[in-house]
Formats: structure tokens, C-alpha cells, sequence
């Protein structure tokens, strides 16, 4: 779901020249769940195979990826660990509304309404383990590493950024900023165009950067009051915030209390809406574990292996995938003449 203040972030256009030679850390569940949803057939349902396995997932993984490291950018993707125990509520949440999602898409299916399964179809996805670990074999093959975090992607992304293992994170939300991420990247996306929510219209898009600084800066805030302002309009731990508290509103709020939180949140009769402590959802953010890895390792795109996967196990077509994979080898071809003529 991701916090709700985008509206109230300072953003910066970004190039994929700019981008050339950096490395960015992307929040795989995130992505890949993004995937699930979007690339789906005339009718909504997933793409598959002859056998009906899913192929939507590793569609959306090969193309982006691919397209990002033809273009000289190194990936490092981070898998969910542990699920935090405040978040198991939002969990069931979901879980209850995919439920209902389905009843309506069967509905619509009796009717043979493909307009309104289209419209359902997306809000059914499930991302399984299975799906993930197809992913992973993918990453491999392609050389992109990826490790698993000890709870949320999000923040453990945000950390390799910190740590310096990457420049910044790639997501279309600002939970990272929560966990001082340095720098965030939206919409680096290939094609320059996003589907809308519910419709059935595209919008076109370009790569943004969010910089953690200049939101504090532009927003007149420091990490705490940022953290305060966020649960007061909704986390992914208290979905939808306080009722009536948009991201202006919580903003003032919060500048009017200063640092006094517990005013702030009285002042907007937090008790009234949540039986939970909103001290609790601080101390998720401010105790999130995540890990500095020794080492990530990059290496060459492993043109049989990418077969293996895509062409001999899902079926996907041996030219178009040896011609992308070919991209991906020149560009690291080039790269690798270009460091030996340097050094």
C-alpha cells in the first residue's frame, strides 16, 4: 500500500543516462506482485503456458530487468523476510478482499462480462513462494543478485543504500524514506507508460528521484516528525491513517505540536480510531532489522541458463528471448572493454 504522502514529496526528472553504471536496489515481492497484477490477457486472468503455469511474473522480471542492464544499470533485489506481527492484521485485510474480489470475477465470468473480470481479474493475484523462487532462478541466471531481507524488503533496501551497496531504491512509494533512504527512483519503468488503477487507460510516465534530504528540507521536518506524519495519514501497519487527516492536514498538525507527538495525536483523536498504540507503529520503523552483507555479488548474464528457465521450462519464445539476452551481453561486453581500456 506504501504511506500516503507522494503528493506532499518534492520530485526531480531523472534520465536512464543518469542512471548508467549506478546501482539501484529494488524490493522484489514489490515488483514482482506489480507484475502479477498488470500483465494479465483480455480478460484479466494471468498469463500462462500450455501446462497453466503462470508466466505474468516472469514476463514483467525478464523484460524490466533485461532492459535496465542493457542500459549499463546494475540491480540488487531484496526479498521479504519475516512479516512484522503489526502488519499480519493489513495481511488478513488483503487476503479478505482478494476473497471477495474472487466471488465478484466468478460472477462476472457466469456473465461472460469480460469487461468487469478485467476489472477484478488483478485484485485476485497471489504471489506465491513458488513464483518467487522462479524469480530467484531467474536473477541468477541473468546475474543480478538478490538476497533475502530479515523482515521487510523495503527497509532492508533502503539500508544497502545507506550501507553503500546501492544508490538508491527503486519503488513507487516513500516507505523508504521512513528508513532513511537516501535516494528513491519512481516510475523506472521501459515502456514510459503506467496503467491506471480500476481503468482501462494508460498515463504516460518518466523516472523521478526523491531525495531524502530535500523532502526534510522541502517539507520543513525531521525524520521523527516525518515518521508521525505518516502514521497519522496511513502505513501499510494502520492502513488509511486517522479519518479526515489527509497528507496537508497531518502536516499542519504535526508543526503545530512540534516534537509533543502524544498532543499531536490526541489532537486528532487517534484513540477514537485505533485500538492500537501509535507508539507501535513508531517502533516498527525506528526498529526494523536489516543486515550489511559482506558481499554482493555481479555477474554475466548466463545466456543458456536464461533458456533453461524462460524457453524450457515456461515456454517463452527461443528468439525473442536470445535477442533481448543479446543486448544485455553486448552491454556487458562493452562495459568490460571499457574498464580494460582504462585501467
Amino acid at each position: 500500500m506504501g504511506i500516503a504522502i507522494t503528493q506532499l514529496v518534492p520530485t526531480e526528472p531523472l534520465s536512464f543516462e543518469n542512471l548508467r553504471g549506478k546501482t539501484l536496489a529494488v524490493d522484489g515481492y514489490n515488483i514482482l506482485y506489480q507484475f502479477l497484477t498488470t500483465i494479465r490477457g483480455p480478460d484479466g486472468s494471468p498469463l500462462t503456458n500450455s501446462k497453466g503455469d503462470t508466466t505474468s511474473h516472469l514476463i514483467g522480471l525478464f523484460s524490466r530487468t533485461s532492459n535496465l542492464l542493457a542500459k549499463g544499470i546494475r540491480l540488487i533485489f531484496v526479498f521479504d523476510g519475516k512479516i512484522p506481527d503489526l502488519k499480519k492484521q493489513e495481511l488478513q485485510r488483503r487476503r479478505e478482499a482478494k476473497a471477495s474480489a474472487q466471488e465478484k470475477f466468478e460472477a462476472a465470468k457466469d456473465k461472460e462480462d469480460v469487461a468487469e473480470m478485467k476489472k477484478f481479474a488483478g485484485r485476485t493475484a497471489k504471489l506465491s513462494r513458488e513464483m518467487v523462487e522462479q524469480a530467484k532462478e531467474l536473477l541468477d541466471a541473468l546475474g543480478v543478485p538478490w538476497m533475502d531481507a530479515p523482515s521487510e524488503g523495503e527497509a532492508q533496501a533502503a539500508a544497502l543504500v545507506k550501507q553503500g551497496h546501492a544508490w538508491a531504491v527503486v519503488s513507487q512509494d516513500a516507505d523508504a524514506l521512513l528508513y532513511e533512504a537516501p535516494r528513491i527512483i519512481k516510475n523506472l519503468g521501459i515502456t514510459g507508460r503506467r496503467k491506471l488503477p480500476g481503468k482501462m487507460a494508460y498515463t504516460n510516465v518518466e523516472p523521478e528521484l526523491i531525495t531524502h534530504k530535500d523532502v526534510l528540507k522541502a517539507l520543513d521536518l525531521d525524520l521523527d516528525q516525518l515518521k508521525a506524519l505518516a502514521i497519522l495519514i496511513g502505513t501499510d501497519y494502520n492502513i488509511g491513517g486517522v479519518k479526515g487527516i489527509g497528507p496537508k492536514k497531518g502536516l499542519k498538525l504535526i508543526k503545530e505540536h512540534d516534537h509533543d507527538f502524544k498532543a499531536a495525536f490526541e489532537a486528532a483523536n487517534w484513540s477514537n480510531h485505533w485500538d492500537l498504540d501509535w507508539k507501535d507503529v513508531i517502533k516498527v520503523f525506528d526498529e526494523m532489522p536489516v543486515e550489511n552483507p559482506e558481499k554482493l555479488s555481479f555477474g554475466k548474464a548466463d545466456k543458456k541458463a536464461v533458456e533453461d528457465v524462460l524457453v524450457g521450462k515456461f515456454e517463452f519464445s527461443q528468439t525473442r528471448v536470445d535477442n533481448t539476452i543479446e543486448k544485455v551481453l553486448k552491454e556487458q561486453q562493452n562495459t568490460q572493454t571499457g574498464l580494460g581500456d582504462y585501467f
